[in-house]
């Protein structure tokens, strides 16, 4: 049996027919309990829950790596959990020429995960003429979606950025030439960033793009809507620290937004600083949902909708 979000925001008691059961689940304890509604969340077991509804709604995250060694000992159940919380569809990057292959052998062996393949600006050393061609062979996997993650990092000087700016514009180029849109990483680089992707666009004649774990300012989002960008939300909008990011994204069009959770990475509140996974995009959701005022479903199918346009899921 398949159980959808509830709309939280529209209802305070759940004894309705269009409610299945009265239950909610716990990606720690694996279970579901029957509980007397008294507001619209509860937290119950040191977890955060959401109610379900007849009709499934459909989550995809748009940025895990569920590839990671994080996951090893426990990947099945991880995605289980998902699964269960409605998050049928997840897209795995990569972040060097190890991790693209490793990622396109994933996806053969799981039907709902999908690759993008990429160097991080980290890597931006490796990218040379003989991972360019390796790229282009392993695009040719049918679950292959994008290019990414690529881009602009100064927060930590792992590459010069002379030579992240060659490998950045590079795999844009190799991006456009196989049509697949690109999932960008950018971190204390926002304004070089765009710089870049604002030349690689001219003429309108390239691929999507999404703008990674954005923790950009207003300007960023004018700038990525001018040149129709998707932005990509996960946990930090939930931090309580959060202090401008809420009212940045509270700027963005909804038809421009996907979740993400960059698992093992960012997970949201109350689990910050614990192992990320998938199942924990519908806490982004919810938060998103409580910020635009608006039911969690109508929002939810939206997201979904702009990241199977995006992909071409």
């Amino acid at each position: 049996m398949v159980y959808g979000i509830a709309e939280l925001h529209q209802h305070k008691t759940f004894l309705t027919k269009n409610y299945l059961i009265r239950m909610i689940y716990s990606v720690e304890t694996e279970s579901c309990d029957r509980v007397v509604l008294k507001n619209n969340c509860q937290k119950i077991r040191g977890s955060y829950f959401l109610f379900w509804r007849k009709n499934l709604v459909d989550i995809v995250d748009s940025h895990c790596h569920i590839d990671f060694e994080q996951f090893d000992q426990d990947r099945d159940q991880v995605l289980q959990n998902a699964a269960k919380l409605g998050v049928s569809r997840l897209i795995n990057p990569s972040i060097d020429m190890e991790t693209s292959q490793r990622v396109v052998n994933l996806v053969r062996r799981y039907p709902n995960i999908y690759a993008a393949i990429g160097c991080h600006p980290y890597q931006a050393l490796k990218v040379n003429d003989e991972a360019l061609v390796s790229l282009t062979e392993l695009a040719k996997e049918a679950k292959v979606v994008a290019i990414g993650e690529i881009g602009l990092d100064y927060y930590r000087d792992h590459a010069p950025k002379a030579e992240q700016y060659r490998a950045f514009e590079a795999q844009l180029m190799l991006a456009k030439s196989l049509n697949l849109p690109v999932i960008i990483h950018q971190r204390a680089a926002a304004a070089d960033t765009m710089t870049i992707l604002r030349h690689w666009g001219a003429g309108g004649n390239r691929p999507g793009l999404v703008l990674h774990a954005f923790s950009g300012d207003a300007a960023v989002v004018e700038d990525a809507v001018s040149l129709g960008f998707y932005m990509g939300i996960g946990g930090p909008i939930t931090f309580k620290n959060a202090k401008d990011l809420p009212g940045v994204v509270q700027m963005m069009p909804i038809d421009k937004i996907l979740i993400e959770t960059d698992a093992p990475f960012l997970s949201p509140h109350p689990h910050r600083g614990k192992r990320n996974e998938p199942a924990r995009v519908v806490l982004v959701a919810e938060k998103l949902a409580q910020l635009f005022d608006i039911a969690v479903n109508v929002l939810v199918k939206q997201i979904t909708a702009n990241t199977e346009a995006l992909f071409r899921l």
